[in-house]
């Protein structure tokens, strides 16, 4: 496959979408003949900073294909590892091009306006002589499972609490809620209270809270979180930002610590308690794509892994995000949108009435039947997952890869699993005895989403 003039080799394409073209393998065929230097910075809270060191071509005739190459890295860092400021260096070009993208107006002006809000800080993209060096933060929370402890997880549609005394849980709750349609935060914070005191009813004391919630959280606050859609701009810096803050201060006085985490981050903590092992990857494919990662410390990184937003296809034709108005990202291959994207492609007609799940669960009860359609959309995905897991192991030093979600579940996600091993092991050798997808079996399930989240604050 030819992509602005990079030649790109792909073994195995998906049944149903022949023009993908990997962005691993893509960044591979561009570098091959790459020889000018330059530099990539992305700062984020506290001065972290992820640093990239590559080159480019820096020719004329190679121009889009450099900016191109650019745009898609420095949009891979952001949603991988956040941050609200760009520095480039070693050509000039470059560093205007992303200017431009990154203004208000700009492509990428989604992009900078959403990391501009998470960050509290206006983004910029600046040109410099060297760029600054990487610096991490990694912090060590969970797997603290003495004392009495609430874990609570906010879900779209139920939310879960557990009381853990010396890391066994003695009480767990399952309610039924409705975050994403209501738009008052004290319904949320009414909410979030109940679990907490249900809980602590069930235990002498409590020593620490911990919480799994979907979305993006600096320092125990809420940034940015689907649950609290339909809450107003003025009513979300209001009462939204500290929520969980002010629900366990006011609940348990201030002296009891807390940690907020996102879901995918503790999901991915509850597989390595569970495994015994350190090195994981959690990604849930259900309405989007949530992924979480725990390093070889066995510490959360503070990375946003936002990866339904990173680019996964470099097929100039790929279909786009509504959300972010991008091409090629991954929650287009990794969630029930890209079933639904399938299906038609294999001769399923989906009733436009039916909700995104509804459709999904379609797919779903005719891949239960063996019907030959719905295993060609599975198969699909599974090689869209080969290809896309040897990028993420070049990026995170990732061992076990835990695949969770909807669309995970049943025939569908044995197929896509099997499918996803087979390309690995014939179009990515390097991945061979180091890199292991796997279904959550009892081992990782071990440990609940609740229980982990209880573990989170250190006592």
């Amino acid at each position: 496959m030819n992509h602005l003039g990079i030649e790109v080799s792909v073994q195995n394409k998906p049944l149903l979408d022949q023009a993908f073209i990997p962005m691993g393998l893509f960044n591979r065929a561009f570098l091959k003949g790459a020889k000018k230097p330059v530099s990539f910075a992305v700062e984020r809270e506290n001065g972290q900073m992820a640093t990239v060191h590559t080159y480019i071509y820096g020719t004329a005739e190679m121009a889009e294909a450099d900016g191109y190459y650019a745009d898609r890295l420095v949009k891979r860092i952001l949603w991988m590892q956040g941050g609200f400021r760009v520095y480039v260096s070693g050509d000039e070009g470059i560093y205007e091009n992303l200017k431009k993208a990154y203004s208000p107006n700009g492509s990428r002006g989604f992009d900078a306006d959403f990391m501009a809000g998470v960050y509290e800080h206006p983004f910029e993209v600046v040109y410099c002589d060297a760029v600054p060096e990487e610096k991490g933060a990694s912090q060590a929370v969970g797997r603290h499972l003495g004392g009495c402890r609430i874990g609570f997880d906010a879900g779209g549609s139920d939310r879960k609490v557990s009381a853990v005394v010396d890391g066994e849980p003695v009480f767990s709750e399952e309610v039924v809620w409705f975050p994403k349609t209501n738009a008052d935060p004290d319904y949320h914070y009414d909410g979030i209270v109940s679990a907490l005191k249900s809980a602590a009813e069930k235990m002498p004391r409590v020593d620490a809270v911990g919480v799994s919630s979907a979305g993006i959280f600096i320092d125990n606050r809420t940034m940015v979180a689907s649950l609290f859609l339909k809450v107003p701009k003025d009513k979300f810096d209001q009462k939204v930002k500290d929520i969980y803050i002010r629900a366990v201060r006011d609940t348990f006085g201030p002296d009891v610590p807390l940690v907020v985490a996102n879901d995918g981050d503790v999901s991915a903590l509850a597989g390595a308690m569970g495994l015994g092992e350190n090195r994981v990857l959690g990604i849930a494919m259900g309405t989007s794509e949530a992924v979480g990662y725990v390093d070889e410390k066995g510490n959360i990184t503070g990375w946003l892994n936002e990866l339904a937003f990173m680019p996964v296809d470099a097929n100039p034709e790929a279909m786009e995000d509504e959300w972010s108005g991008d091409i090629g990202c991954g929650v287009k291959y990794f969630s029930q949108d890209g079933v639904i994207k399938l299906a038609p492609r294999a001769g399923i007609a989906l009733d436009e009435s039916l909700s995104p799940a509804e459709k999904l669960k379609v797919v779903q009860k005719l891949m239960a039947e063996d019907d030959p359609r719905a295993v060609q959309v599975y198969q699909s995905i599974g090689t869209y997952l080969g290809h896309t897991l040897a990028y993420y192991y070049e990026l995170y030093d990732c061992k076990h890869v835990l695949l969770l979600g909807r669309v995970m579940s049943g025939k569908g996600g044995d197929l896509i699993l099997e499918e996803a091993k087979r390309v690995l092991a014939e179009e990515y050798p390097a991945c061979t005895g180091k890199l292991f997808p796997a279904l959550p079996d009892e081992k990782s399930r071990r440990v609940g989403q609740s229980v982990a989240a209880a573990s989170l604050p250190e006592v």
